[in-house]
């Protein structure tokens, strides 16, 4: 694979950039496309994506540096060297996030709503990213004997000359299936939240499985489970608790709805003055 795509003067084109720059665009149009059809303000997608990202990226650094404390320690100039290089994409995901959240907070917006027009973007985006990484030969698997492999010839971070699991492009077809799994769940969603907790519940999943692939093990570790796979059972683990607070919520709608749907109940509630008691709750 060749990351620079193009020369011109210069000014040169490289893979990676140029995937990650197409699915920033086309995450970018979509969630603008979903927020119109779902009567948000479409206006706030884009300021809301470009403060995410920034938070991010800056998640994304401290992440990795955190994960290469040891090398800090022995040359704190490694900060200095690493300063456009090295990212971890779960503390992008998570610093994303949580500039989203205080992004509606201040602009007074239901976050949920946002989230979940959002983060099927992400999944989009993604997919592309990965195919970013198998150009510039990032994010490289293990050695194999498989037919299904890839060679990489002048990689600056693949080993070269040697058949590689090509996990970048296993993680972009699962991250382009999630991104459809996803728009799926939306259009059949009961309360907002839920397309949230199965982005962070599939992507866990997903990431946990993929990680035993990769053979880019300088990322760190944690016991045997490599940064990312450690990360990733708490990120699932929020995903469900969420989901089972949406789906307690759900019961409870549907409870109300059909105690104030049988007569008798209706009546025996509004002569003993209940019926005001419900109206208060805030389901």
């Amino acid at each position: 694979m060749k990351n620079e795509l193009l020369t011109i003067g210069p000014f040169t084109v490289y893979g990676y950039g140029l995937m990650i720059a197409i699915g920033i665009l086309a995450g970018c149009l979509t969630a603008e496309y979903r927020a119109g059809k779902q009567k948000l303000d479409s206006e706030q997608i884009f300021p809301m994506i470009l403060w995410c990202l920034v938070g991010g990226f800056f998640c994304a650094k401290l992440l990795f540096w955190i994960t290469e404390w040891k090398s800090i320690v022995q040359d704190p100039g490694f900060i200095m060297e690493t300063l456009s290089s090295g990212f971890v994409v779960f503390g992008g995901i998570i610093g994303g996030i949580l500039t989203g959240l205080l992004y509606c907070r201040i602009r007074k917006l239901v976050f949920f709503k946002y989230a979940d027009v959002i983060l099927p973007s992400v999944a989009l985006a993604q997919g592309f990213g990965r195919i970013g990484c198998f150009l510039a030969g990032c994010c490289y698997g293990k050695e194999t004997e498989s037919v299904f492999s890839v060679i990489f010839q002048n990689s600056e971070y693949a080993p070269n000359h040697v058949a590689l699991i090509p996990t970048q492009l296993y993680s972009s077809g699962l991250d382009f299936l999630h991104f459809l799994l996803l728009l799926l769940i939306a259009r059949n969603k009961k309360e907002d939240g839920q397309v949230t907790a199965c982005y962070l519940i599939f992507y866990s999943i997903g990431r946990f499985v993929i990680e035993f692939f990769r053979g880019d093990i300088i990322r760190g570790s944690v016991g045997i489970l490599s940064t990312s796979q450690f990360i990733s059972i708490f990120t699932g683990i929020a995903g469900i608790v969420l989901l089972i607070r949406i789906r307690k919520k759900e019961i409870a709608r549907a409870v109300f709805k059909w105690i104030r749907e049988v007569p008798c109940i209706r009546k025996k509630l509004d002569n003993s003055g209940i019926r005001t008691g419900f109206r208060c709750i805030h389901l």
